[in-house]
């Protein structure tokens, strides 16, 4: 079987599925349970020092739900905790003491000041944590004191901070990520230059979910005033996956240890996070979702998709899929593909033709011999996947590749119908027809 055991920047797991710092992971009794359960590690609710921490007592989550009520975009607009640090301190010291096999990290945001980062680091090395993670991604409350990603949207401020806590602990130090920038790179770079051991996000993005408009006020709200939060779930993951693999490929971050973070449901999640370069991955919202045991599904479909493949351990196919992550600019402009319906699954509800005919290529027909029937006109098909998208019908519309890739030996298709798609037939700025290749 798989061995799910990693080493990350230093810090040692069972598995790789670890609970973001947020609400799970705020108190020793909500921890014990997630190691009870399977998790390989946590990462501790978010510490502070002075001024105390109060949170509204109003709602402070929102949600935006699917048709079926699941739950596909999470914000809340709690700040970090509210618990006393030296409580948090003792409880983080006994816990570890319990599960030393866990990964025990601490999330940390103190004032921007090197004084105010010493200190508390001294503190948590007391408690024998495992690394700390500087939260430079909070986007709400926190941000508006100089905290959170108000430093992580600033990569000089990322840089010093980073090198203030690696110069003041022997800790690991993972550098929590905001998404609320204009380019990933800048403040990953920094904290590279910074001696960060590892990069973890993406953290929650800037968001207001709805409005209330019979309050006029944004939901939820707290007696009529509402703000913006921050916002996680299966939602963020597309934002993730790019800002996780932009960091693997990039040569000036390329090597540093990512835990990657956002929208993690399925071990199918994990398994994406982990083929474009993370070596661990932290869940928050399933946890709170489903409740921690969601875990050992997580686990039991890794090992089994592992074995399966033939990966014996995370790190035989972590970044496996970053060298085909590219610029548009490098896309093959000879590949050509084609819709094709399986006309045994087709249930017959037009939607691929609604779809085509209003707002793409009116490429698939209706009606075929005064019959209702959809089928798909290749010379105004452009392979552009909006039909398999919209049927409801899992695996009933299929893209085939009609041209792939050119031998550059022969100047033949390896694999296809013509040598090439600047001259194919159905190309609109095709200036003379070839032959099908041989």
């Amino acid at each position: 079987m798989a061995d799910l055991s990693v080493t990350f920047a230093g810090i040692k797991a069972p598995n790789p599925f670890w609970l973001a710092s947020a609400p799970p992971t705020d108190k020793a009794y909500n921890v014990e349970r997630a190691f009870r359960a399977g998790w390989g590690g946590v990462v501790w609710k978010t510490l502070g020092e002075d001024p105390p921490i109060v949170n509204v007592s109003g709602p402070r989550y929102g949600a935006i739900h699917g048709p079926d009520r699941r739950i596909i975009g999470f914000n809340n607009i709690e700040l970090i905790t509210d618990r006393p640090l030296d409580v948090n301190l003792r409880e983080i010291k006994e816990v570890k003491r319990r599960w030393p096999d866990r990964a025990m990290v601490v999330s940390l945001m103190v004032p921007c000041t090197e004084d105010s980062w010493k200190s508390i680091l001294r503190r948590v090395e007391e408690t024998e944590a495992d690394g700390v993670e500087l939260n430079f991604g909070c986007p709400h409350g926190m941000s508006e004191r100089g905290m959170g990603s108000a430093v992580g949207q600033v990569p000089e401020y990322v840089e010093m901070v980073t090198r203030w806590c690696k110069q003041h602990s022997r800790m690991p130090v993972i550098v929590k990520l905001t998404p609320n920038v204009s380019n990933i790179l800048r403040p990953a770079e920094a904290a590279r230059k910074g001696g960060a051991d590892a990069v973890s996000l993406i953290n929650t993005v800037n968001s207001i979910m709805g409005v209330d408009l019979d309050a006029m006020a944004p939901a939820p709200h707290t007696g009529g005033k509402g703000t913006h939060g921050g916002m996680c779930g299966p939602a963020v993951k597309p934002i993730a996956l790019n800002m996780v693999a932009e960091i693997a490929r990039s040569a000036e971050t390329r090597g540093i240890a990512i835990s990657g973070i956002g929208g993690i449901e399925t071990w199918r999640d994990a398994a994406e996070y982990i083929a474009l370069g993370a070596g661990t991955v932290q869940v928050c919202t399933a946890a709170m979702v489903y409740g921690f045991r969601i875990v050992q599904e997580m686990i039991a479909g890794l090992e089994q998709f592992m074995d399966e493949k033939g990966y014996a351990r995370i790190e035989d196919f972590s970044g496996r899929a970053v060298p085909n992550v590219t610029d548009w600019q490098y896309l093959n402009l000879d590949y050509v593909v084609k819709a094709r319906i399986d006309q045994d699954s087709c249930i017959q509800c037009g939607r691929c033709h609604i779809a085509c005919e209003d707002t793409s290529h009116q490429a698939i027909t209706a009606m075929k011999d005064g019959v209702r029937h959809f089928e798909v006109i290749d010379e105004e098909c452009v392979g552009c996947n909006l039909c398999v998208t919209v049927c409801p019908v899992e695996d009933c519309i299929t893209m085939e590749t009609l041209v792939d890739t050119v031998d550059k030996r022969t100047g033949r298709m390896v694999d296809g119908s013509y040598r090439n798609w600047t001259q194919h037939p159905n190309n609109p700025m095709a200036s003379a027809k070839l032959e099908p290749a041989e």
